[in-house]
């Protein structure tokens, strides 16, 4: 089957182009055009904007689901609702928990990952049990253990090798080591959760670390004394740093410099998502503990600290745009090429390129979604 489709703008590889002609043909990007097509079938979508379906490489769940509940009943769940977000590729990301438990979980994705029928599974991001506990979050520190090599094997070949990210604090003991074998493994690591100094976070990046996760929260800060990990993060042109753009994690000003300082290019926006994502404000778990969301953030009910966010990536990236911090092209680049590109996919997802599998979404000028497609199929459209 082929078709064009024409927008008033597109987010291309090459771009920002307006008024252009983009074809679809086997569920696949075509050539696209500035002259109409002729003898052609062509959808045209008005004033809206065609972008890359997003590439969420941080999430924990959505919809009431959570990739903790070991249910692939739920992940499934939260693969179709993902794409009333605009999310056609992410990585189901996991909670500290004990060893087994989290084996358990990689055995359930690795065997039936390829059988979600929304946003495609694009590998596992471990978030923990590698951290510490000054800067837990909502990760629970009776399971937070040192890096083990051997452990994650096992857990790797439980997961017929779909884990595709790791985190870990940079302070723990076997740290380096762990870091460099995991690397070269074609995992990428992260660092997080962690009291590390920037020389402990710059020896993890120089040891083969390249990801930070959620900067800002979850870290040592910066300070004129101690640069801490937000300035290593700052201080490493090549790593890639997560940010949460919902207004709660971070403020726009510091969004802004961050931004400014790595370039967009090296900003991923991500939402760290939990179960109540797309649910009404309430009562909540993550993990092993109770959260309450309320006012567009969800928080533990132990201490107040942040649990994850109820962000859908689509909203940060208007978030972005709204604040006056990029442009549209930047913003929707930061919430699917870059994030691919961090994790070594950029060749699947995250880019409109004649060749690439056609996922893609269509955005009134407000951006807000109107459909999302999958291999050139519109699989949802907002009521």
């Amino acid at each position: 089957m082929s078709y064009y489709v024409h927008a008033a703008k597109f987010i291309l590889a090459s771009g920002l182009s307006e008024q252009g002609y983009l074809e679809i043909t086997d569920g696949k990007f075509g050539k696209y055009t500035k002259q109409r097509p002729t003898n052609a079938k062509i959808v045209d979508l008005g004033d809206s904007t065609v972008a890359p379906g997003l590439v969420d490489t941080h999430i924990h769940g959505y919809a009431d689901n959570d990739v903790m509940d070991n249910d692939f009943v739920g992940l499934n769940e939260i693969s179709k609702n993902l794409l009333s977000c605009g999310v056609t590729s992410f990585l189901p990301t996991t909670l500290t928990a004990d060893v087994a438990v989290l084996n358990e979980i990689c055995k359930m994705i690795g065997d039936k990952y390829t059988e979600v029928e929304g946003a495609r599974i694009k590998g596992i991001f471990f978030e923990g049990p590698f951290f510490t506990k000054e800067h837990k979050g909502a990760q629970n520190p009776d399971y937070m253990i040192d890096p083990d090599f051997e452990i994650f094997k096992k857990w790797q070949d439980s997961a017929q090798g779909l884990i595709k990210k790791i985190a870990l604090a940079p302070e723990r003991k076997g740290a380096k080591q762990f870091i460099e074998k995991v690397s070269q493994s074609g995992v990428y690591v992260g660092i997080g959760h962690s009291s590390a100094s920037y020389e402990e976070a710059l020896a993890s990046v120089y040891s083969g670390a390249s990801i930070f996760v959620h900067t800002f929260n979850g870290m040592s800060g910066l300070d004129h004394h101690a640069p801490g990990m937000v300035g290593a993060a700052m201080d490493t042109p090549n790593t890639f740093a997560e940010l949460i753009c919902d207004g709660h994690h971070v403020k726009p000003g510091v969004a802004n410099l961050l931004i400014q300082e790595k370039g967009s290019y090296h900003v991923a926006l991500v939402t760290d998502c939990m179960s109540a994502g797309g649910m009404p404000p309430g009562d909540y778990v993550l993990g092993e503990f109770p959260v309450i969301v309320k006012d567009g953030a969800a928080r533990l009910k132990d201490g107040g600290s942040l649990a994850g966010s109820v962000l859908k990536l689509l909203e940060a990236v208007q978030n972005l745009v709204r604040w006056g911090r990029v442009d549209l092209y930047d913003a929707f680049n930061m919430a699917s090429y870059v994030p691919a590109q961090s994790i070594g996919i950029e060749d699947e997802c995250g880019l409109i390129a004649a060749g690439r599998t056609a996922d893609f979404i269509v955005v009134d000028p407000q951006i807000n979604l109107k459909s999302t497609y999958l291999a050139g199929q519109e699989v949802y459209t907002s009521k």
